[in-house]
């Protein structure tokens, strides 16, 4: 019994032992269940630091500053009620996209900077982060407006701002400004525009908002000249000017950007100005051609047209509301006036010449008429010399004499007869005859010469050429210098 109850004990101790030694799944449970409860504060630990990362990520620090859609944040402007906010505003030109002289419009493309303080602020701390970009419909942003500007803004505007740690608000803003720029085009186009943009606030007075700039011009005049592609107008310089407008009766701080551009005048000289002193140079040398026949006059009209055609071409680049007259306009009616007095000169010397013509005709008719008179009057002085051969009693009848006085040297008076009164009649024409062809050839003078009215018209054609080579050396200089003549400060 006790051998039985020895093996009992064996058997159940054995079991026992083997039971606690062979199991290792109670063992690892047990592990597991103190491993647990580690895990169980591992994972506390890690939710913490999830939470700590999303209080250190953007959207933690934008929950915790509670940027909503109106709120105050939204509505009401930042800073003290009795000083007004300080707004840096810088503009740099990118791009003159164009200038329109006949509608005085002036479309540029401007990056704009502004800069404020905000009341919100937060600690960097062990996050380190500096700066959020929070939606520009989150925050208040000042109403600043292009006083100058007349069409509206077609470059979307930008959905975030820049908000940095301390309170500080960035905004940059890009636009197409089409704005109004009265211009002044006498010099064109070797012209020199300034086009002003003037910055202020809609509604808020100076009281409330106080536009300055901080980096100075030198900066954005280098950053522009650096940037600004190549167009018709070449960028020289740019000037910032801090004023006070009056509207309605309120100041409001005002910032004024002029822009000073400088046309590049080259494919105007070439396309407008050489080709009309071609013209002038063709009208100068029609003096060679011949004024007898019409190819000069047709020539000298068809230049004359062509003239007309490029001021067509001006009117339509030039405003009509200048103040003072063009200098490229007074060139093109200078030119187009002495072209106008060359033609009218051709008119007077063909006029001469044909002048001259008709008069050579008509004394060649009248010698000729003239001479038939002649060889009339002398048939009939023939025929009364027979009549005198046949009468004994005149057989000396001397022409200086008249009939009567020859008579009268008669011994025997005796009555006459009708042959001696056709002598009479005859030697009185022959008398007036000679004393018409006296009077005549006294009566002419230069006038009357061969070629007379085309020496004339040579000696009109040498002068006139003379006085169109003076004036248009006179024209040129004198637009020359004022086209040279520095613009006034």
């Amino acid at each position: 019994m006790m051998l039985a109850g020895f093996f009992f004990l064996l058997l159940v101790t054995d079991g026992s032992t083997n039971n606690y030694s062979e199991n290792p799944t109670l063992q690892m449970n047990h592990e597991d269940g103190v491993n647990s409860t580690d895990m169980a504060d591992t994972n506390q630990q890690s939710g913490d630091e999830n939470s700590s990362d999303n209080e250190c990520s953007h959207r933690g620090v934008f929950k915790r500053l509670k940027l909503t859609k109106n709120s105050e944040n939204t509505m009401v402007r930042p800073g003290r009620d009795k000083l007004p906010l300080q707004i840096s505003l810088e503009v740099l030109l990118y791009a003159i996209l164009d200038v329109n002289e006949k509608d005085q419009e002036f479309v540029s493309y401007i990056w704009i900077y502004l800069r404020w303080y905000d009341r919100i602020t937060w600690v960097r701390g062990t996050c380190d982060i500096s700066k959020i970009y929070p939606p520009s419909s989150v925050l208040w942003t000042p109403d600043i407006t292009i006083e100058e500007m007349i069409d509206k803004n077609k470059v979307p505007d930008s959905p975030y701002l820049l908000l940095d740690w301390d309170g500080e608000v960035f905004l940059k803003t890009n636009m197409v400004v089409v704005s109004s720029c009265p211009m002044e085009i006498y010099k064109f186009p070797f012209d020199v525009q300034s086009c002003k943009l003037s910055f202020q606030s809609i509604v808020h007075s100076e009281n409330d908002l106080d536009l300055i700039n901080y980096e100075g011009t030198s900066w954005n005049i280098e950053w522009s000249r650096s940037r600004m592609p190549q167009s018709e107008w070449l960028f020289t310089n740019m000037t910032i000017s801090k004023g006070t407008s009056s509207n309605f009766g309120r100041d409001q701080s005002s910032l004024v950007y002029t822009i000073s551009m400088k046309r590049r005048s080259a494919l105007y000289v070439a396309n407008f100005l050489v080709p009309i002193l071609f013209f002038l140079c063709l009208d100068l040398t029609s003096f060679l051609i011949s004024d007898t026949g019409g190819e000069k006059l047709s020539f000298k009209v068809t230049v004359l047209l062509a003239v007309t055609v490029m001021q067509l071409i001006l009117n339509d680049i030039l405003p009509s509301s200048s103040d003072k007259i063009p200098l490229i306009s007074i060139y093109c009616i200078g030119i187009f006036g002495l072209m106008m007095l060359s033609l009218l000169e051709t008119i007077v010397v063909m006029r001469l010449l044909e002048k001259d013509s008709a008069s050579q005709a008509n004394k060649a008719d009248e010698d000729q008429s003239l001479s038939e008179d002649c060889g009339d009057k002398v048939g009939k002085a023939n025929c009364g010399t027979e009549l005198k051969n046949r009468t004994p009693s005149v057989c000396n009848v001397s022409v200086d004499e008249t009939p009567s006085e020859q008579l009268s040297k008669e011994d025997n008076s005796s009555q006459p007869t009708e042959e001696f009164n056709a002598l009479e009649k005859i030697s009185d024409e022959l008398k007036e005859m000679e004393k018409t062809l006296t009077q005549v050839l006294h009566s002419t003078n230069e006038e009357g010469k061969p070629g007379y009215w085309t020496r004339v018209a040579k000696i009109v054609n040498i002068v006139f050429f003379f006085f169109y080579v003076t004036a248009v050396s006179v024209l040129l200089s004198v637009l020359f210098l004022l086209w040279n003549e520095p613009e006034e400060q």
